[in-house]
């Protein structure tokens, strides 16, 4: 049964990385929003790419409040705490009782 328990590990730390990576693409995508980015830069196209199927969603069921403001990012980067809190100590949990 090591077997599975290492492979439930390792899932653990995949997905994990994943979510870290991910949080700080998103986080890049907010700060990039704050100037005028060029549009044909590949890097700029790469995080919209990478992020908006995963704002444009939250962008449309968050008011603005009038303001202007996006909140899109921070709800995106607390459901990834929660995922990384849950998820993944759950899988790594779960390893270490199936080893």
């Amino acid at each position: 049964m090591f077997v599975a328990g290492n492979f439930l590990n390792a899932v653990a730390v995949v997905l994990n990385t994943a979510l870290w990576a991910y949080m700080w693409i998103i986080i890049a995508r907010a700060l990039i929003s704050w100037v005028n980015p060029d549009p044909w830069n590949p890097i700029v196209q790469f995080l919209q790419r990478a992020t908006e199927p995963v704002l444009a969603p939250i962008r449309r069921r968050l008011p603005t409040w009038q303001w202007g403001i996006d909140f899109s990012p921070l709800v995106v980067i607390l459901v990834i705490y929660f995922l990384q809190a849950w998820l993944v100590d759950s899988l790594r949990d779960l390893a270490g009782r199936v080893r």
